[in-house]
């Protein structure tokens, strides 16, 4: 099983577990298997439908080649538009539950998935795939060239590792903070907070929850209490140091 180290923006490390050669190999089939159906969709439209031929009579080699390359552009350019408009997936990538991601913990953007995309023609054209299938396999990260240029890796959605295993919080857009003090505490406190938070919220240990709260509020120098229980006020922190942090 290969690992991939993602630090996120808040310099919290995540481990991945690399897609497969396999998950990839099955993701790419099936990918191809829906790319031939809508070119047999394509020819039966333009050729038997619209009798393309009979009307092409009249038209030039090259605005032929033109108008059967522009009903062609979708599959020629399918993982491109799939991964930008599906957040690094294709369909065949959502159905073995792998997804491209940034190594770095950014998003991965439309410059990432153009990179990739480019260097389909080395790793996936080329020798039919070997050059990709031998660069996957010699990475460290299951990487395939187009990956490594891009910054890229191809995680397994499988992992039990999601956000509540970390400090962070998903926020509405429109969240407001309610205590700046909270920037006094460091990741390892929130850290250690939200353990500690989860455990005991799971397990209905209110006393646990009630020295949590007073800790948090000596550590934080808060004067005044904005929440009525001790469950609304430490998630608001966790929150207000997720806020915090990811707008510095």
């Amino acid at each position: 099983m290969v690992n991939i180290s993602i630090n996120t923006t808040q310099n919290v490390n995540i481990n991945f577990e690399a897609a497969s050669v396999g998950e990839r190999l099955l993701a790419y089939l099936i990918d191809w298997v829906i790319k031939i159906a809508y070119a047999i969709v394509v020819y039966q439209l333009l050729f038997k439908a619209f009798n393309f031929e009979s009307w092409a009579k009249d038209m030039d080699q090259w605005s032929v080649m033109a108008v059967v390359v522009f009903f062609y552009l979708p599959a020629i350019f399918y993982s491109l538009i799939f991964e930008a408009l599906l957040d690094g997936q294709t369909p065949g990538k959502r159905v073995m539950k792998i997804k491209v991601v940034k190594i770095d913990g950014y998003q991965a953007a439309l410059p990432d998935f153009v990179v990739r995309w480019f260097f389909r023609i080395v790793d996936l054209n080329l020798l039919s795939g070997i050059i990709g299938l031998i660069a996957i396999i010699s990475s460290d990260k299951n990487q395939r060239i187009g990956d490594m240029t891009a910054g890229t890796g191809v995680i397994a959605l499988k992992n039990k590792v999601n956000i509540s295993h970390t400090i962070l919080e998903e926020l509405d857009t429109d969240y407001i903070p309610t205590y700046p003090n909270v920037i006094r505490l460091s990741d390892n406190d929130v850290r250690i907070i939200k353990d500690t938070f989860l455990t005991a919220k799971k397990s209905k240990d209110y006393a646990t929850l009630i020295k949590l709260r007073e800790k948090v509020i000596e550590v934080m120098g808060i004067k005044n209490q904005l929440e009525s229980n001790d469950i609304q006020f430490i998630s608001t922190v966790i929150k207000d140091y997720n806020y915090y942090t990811q707008n510095m």
